[in-house]
């Protein structure tokens, strides 16, 4: 059931406000051991000369004698977070680790301010839309992620080509092949000072993956384990059934029809009136089950450490029949450090095994809108109940299957020398393998008998990609210290080759659907072939100087080369300028005791995106379906364009962080502006040429910009109780600031200057004629009819408008609790926009029982109809895609808890227990009309409810 609230702004200032108060009424504030400066990055750790608590969680009574900076991980380099000059976001293995999820980014989810993340189905091994600091680019595809994991650059998206039925996109996370429990650090880099590095692939940001790594110490043996049921996280209450045959009946009446026709079958007594079935329930009800296990192995002595870790998932689905989702994953590293420490050498390892196999088609439109009186699914005897040819069994498809197999393999290799004090050498390379094949299978016997189909008629198709490529970055550093000038310089060079292949079998007609599974044995074949070869090399620098440690700059440039441009536009070149005051280190605020930490920064720079599939710029060609005279014949299916070049973006952004009360309240407020131009889409052409667009580079700007803040505190820090608490809030805006020559492009009807390039042009719906009942929507160009593109004139702009969390960790003595809350403001499509015609054999929302009539004239709804009026359908379509159609989608969600209790036993072989209990997206607030406000596409299972039993135990 669904929670209404009032203001989501409100209640996250009054959260801040009492964070603050809270802070100032803090006791024993000297005993503080652990700061951070805000929400995503662990700042300043005090260390006591005793450096570790001892066992009885006492802190020491020493002095602070040492601070220990956190260093983050900036890619080419690694930085401390008071002397960044960029924006650096990092998320930690605390709290990654342990949550019921599958792919890390399920995890990140309102932790991190200017990174929006959406989950895109509730179906296992689905895929994430992530948006950092928003679009920049008109393409999808062009808005993702850079993901680099361990120093080796992976693909954004695993494409699929047949589960588009089931995953929206059909895109596939490749992070799936990483368990989250093997991450030690994600970090997150947005503004130009920190991806500018990275070039033409910094654009949409970076995202550093880094697993974890072998410590020195005794062998250490760790074995994690958990246990988890889910189920969907929200349903819509329909009408029962008595309520949805009066609507049908009564549908008819307003057409003037007395008798109900013979396909009619829910009112015509070829159906049970009396029957009823809630199919939310029976079709996506199910409670899905996953069951993990992850065992680790690490250790080491002062030169050389290592760990190995292996992990199993395995996860069922909410639908009614054996769907599982199965992982396995092998993860190993092992470092070296020579006696004088000049010499260091880290090698890591990630081997990933996926299966999953699920339904061909999504059924949770049809959950909603099956009538509430259809026959059972099943006949008494167990087969597949068709009613005497009257239904359209909903789980007839679950006899077809799509099935996905992935391998992964990721191996990185990173050594550095220091040739002579302060000049080092460094190597970083790698290897990424990928291997994707899925089925989809369509037997005939998916279909009703009466269809006289045979097995000659069923079909087989199979996809298969495998992807291999490899890194290598040879770098040379330089630091240098005298008196109170520091210099760091950074030189390298990036060399990249990626090779894929594809091949698509298809397989129609089958002898007996037993060999289905071998296309050779499918009476037509078509079979295709591909392959295709990425080349990319770059030669990348930094420079870092500063000043009494309190004046920073920070230039950063590299000159890119990518195979995917033509030979006059191949190369090009980003760079970036930062710059940082320490001001809390100036003489006048050296003694200040309410002033901690205190900085200003700012940067500016270029980034570029080449996130356009090999090949675009040259000439190609497809075999045409149909030869001439019996010869197979080639088509021309794009034109040649040497001048296709980058996308390029440029970024700006001024911040201030502010640590308070000995850094026990951390505050960081940035704004931003990225600006992208050059974008590359394919822009139209006229008829006559033969061909509908170009691939090339349109000059129009798209603008993001934006405010985002993250406050921190430890309200409570004494020897038995430690409270931590954290609130991020992010305010973007998105506008297309130029396009020349829209109004007489095919894209008028898509965009407006001024305008997000997310906005839809809808019909302004003027509510019900009191007199007919008949919906009314505005006449703009006044000519007495409703027409497209005349009428649809009202823009609305769909998407967020401010977004962030709020999180909570309290522990006393042995136990700990913590909590996020995840909140978005939004406006998006609602139920509206995709609801079959009321009074049509379909199911509705109780809410449709409003509906319009004499005595009524108050309803919401226009009268039911059967669809034989044709005047009410096409008023029914210009509803769905008018202002009714998009409303408040805004929503507030408990997106995780978690509660543990660790055993420390004095002997045995178990040297430390953790026993815990996890919940992910367990309460949602929201007023949103449809079945979940995070994700709104038509017909796909929205992320579950999830609840989470496990126990870690160390040996």
């Amino acid at each position: 059931m669904k929670k209404s609230y009032t203001s989501i702004g409100g209640i996250s200032f009054a959260l801040m406000l009492t964070v603050a108060g809270a802070s100032f009424h803090a006791q024993e504030w000297k005993n503080s051991d652990t700061i951070s400066r805000n929400n995503t990055t662990e700042a300043t750790v005090l260390r006591k000369k005793t450096d570790t608590l001892s066992p009885s969680n006492k802190p020491s009574s020493e002095k602070v004698s040492s601070i220990e900076e956190v260093v983050l991980n900036a890619g080419y380099y690694k930085v401390k977070d008071k002397e960044r000059t960029g924006s650096i976001a990092k998320v930690s293995a605390k709290d990654i680790e342990n949550q019921p999820v599958t792919n890390v980014l399920s995890a990140v989810q309102g932790r991190v301010s200017g990174v929006n993340i959406t989950q895109n189905s509730g179906v296992p091994g689905g895929g994430f839309d992530i948006q950092i600091r928003g679009k920049n680019s008109l393409r999808r595809e062009g808005n993702n992620a850079m993901y680099i994991v361990d120093g080796v650059v992976i693909s954004s998206e695993n494409p699929s080509r047949y589960s588009n039925s089931i995953m929206p996109y059909s895109s596939i996370s490749p992070l799936n092949s990483i368990n989250p429990n093997d991450i030690e650090n994600i970090e997150i880099l947005k503004d130009a000072d920190a991806t500018a590095i990275y070039g033409s692939r910094g654009a949409n940001g970076v995202i550093l993956i880094t697993t974890k790594k072998g410590k020195k110490g005794k062998t250490q043996l760790s074995i994690n384990t958990s246990y988890a049921l889910s189920r969907a996280a929200s349903k819509m209450k329909m009408m029962n059934t008595e309520e949805y045959i009066r609507m049908r009946k009564q549908a008819y009446a307003n057409d003037g029809i007395t008798t109900f026709p013979a396909t009619a079958y829910d009112i015509n007594g070829a159906w049970n009136q009396s029957r009823y079935t809630d199919w939310q329930k029976v079709l996506i009800g199910n409670t899905a089950e996953t069951i993990s296990t992850q065992v680790s192995v690490s250790g080491g002595n002062e030169g050389t450490s290592f760990l190995v870790s292996g992990s199993h998932n395995e996860q069922t689905t909410v639908f009614p029949a054996s769907f599982r989702y199965k992982t396995n994953n092998i993860t190993s590293s092992i470092s070296h450090q020579s006696k004088d420490r000049k010499f260091t050498a880290n090698l890591s390892n990630l081997i990933s095994f996926q299966t999953n196999n699920m339904l061909n088609q999504e059924i949770t439109n049809k959950s909603i809108f099956l009538s509430p009186n259809a026959p059972a699914l099943y006949t008494p005897n167990g087969s597949i109940n068709w009613e005497n040819n009257t239904f359209d069994n909903p789980i007839a498809p679950f006899v077809s299957t799509y099935s996905n197999d992935s391998k992964q393999f990721t191996s990185n290799v990173n050594m550095s020398y220091e040739v002579y004090r302060g000049i080092s050498v460094k190597l970083n390379g790698g290897i990424n393998y990928r291997a994707f094949e899925e089925y989809s299978l369509l037997p005939h016997t998916m279909y009703n008998p009466s269809y006289g189909l045979t097995s000659a008629t069923s079909s087989a198709l199979r996809n298969r990609r495998q992807y291999f490529s490899y890194i290598i970055e040879p770098q040379l550093g330089w630091k240098h210290t005298f008196g109170d000038h520091q210099v760091d310089v950074l030189a390298g060079g990036t060399f990249q080759q990626d090779s894929g292949y594809q091949s698509q079998n298809q397989g129609y007609g089958f002898e007996s659907n037993a060999l289905i599974h071998n296309i050779g044995a499918a009476k037509t074949k078509i079979i295709t072939e591909a392959g295709n070869e990425y080349r990319y090399a770059a030669l990348f620098g930094r420079i870092n100087y500063q000043y009494k440690h309190r004046y920073i700059l920070n230039i950063t440039g590299r000159r890119d080369g990518s195979s995917r441009f033509g030979p006059q536009k191949r190369f090009a070149n980003f760079g970036a300028v930062g710059a940082a005051w320490l001001f809390s280190n100036e003489r006048f605020l050296k003694e200040a005791q309410w002033l901690s930490f205190g900085k200003l920064r700012s940067s500016i720079g270029t980034t570029g995106s080449d996130k356009i599939g090999d090949y675009q710029y040259l000439d190609t060609y497809t075999v045409s379906g149909t030869g001439y005279g019996g010869i197979t014949v080639l088509n021309p299916s794009r034109l040649y364009n040497p001048l296709f070049s980058w996308e390029k973006t440029v970024k700006l952004e001024a911040a201030v962080e502010l640590g308070f009360l000995k850094d026990r309240i951390n505050l960081l407020a940035a704004w931003y502006r990225n600006r992208s131009s050059n974008q590359l889409v394919g822009v139209p052409l006229p008829g006559t040429t033969g061909f509908s667009s170009i691939q090339a580079n349109l000059p129009a700007t798209v603008e993001n910009k934006g405010f985002e803040f993250d406050l921190s505190a430890f309200p409570v820090r004494t020897s038995h109780f430690k409270w931590n608490t954290s609130f991020n809030i992010s305010v973007p805006t998105s506008k297309l600031v130029s396009f020349p020559g829209l109004q007489g492009s095919t894209y008028a009807n898509q965009y407006v200057i001024g305008y997000p390039v997310s906005i839809v042009k809808v019909y302004q719906y003027e509510g019900i004629d009191p007199g007919t009942g008949l919906y009314r929507f505005k006449d703009f160009n006044g000519d007495g009819k409703i027409t497209s593109p005349d009428d649809n004139q009202v823009v609305e702009r769909i998407g967020v408008r401010y977004f962030g969390g709020l999180q909570n960790q309290l522990q006393y003595k042995n136990w700990t609790f913590s909590f996020l809350l995840q909140f978005v403001k939004q406006r998006n499509w609602n139920y509206h926009n995709y609801m079959p015609t009321p009074g049509t054999m379909n199911n509705q929302p109780v809410e449709l029982l409003n509906v319009w009539s004499q005595a009524n004239p108050n309803g919401s709804y226009m009268p039911y109809t059967s669809g034989a009026d044709t005047q009410k359908t096409a008023l029914q379509t210009f509803f769905k895609t008018s202002t009714a159609a998009i409303g408040d989608a805004s929503f507030i969600r408990l997106k995780n808890i978690q509660l543990s209790y660790r055993l420390k036993p004095e002997n045995g072989i178990v040297k430390d227990a953790m026993i815990y209990f996890q919940g992910q997206n367990l309460l949602t607030w929201t007023k949103y009309f449809g079945l979940d406000p995070e994700f709104v596409l038509t017909g796909f299972l929205p992320p579950l409810k999830t609840y989470s039993f496990g126990i870690q135990l160390n040996f």
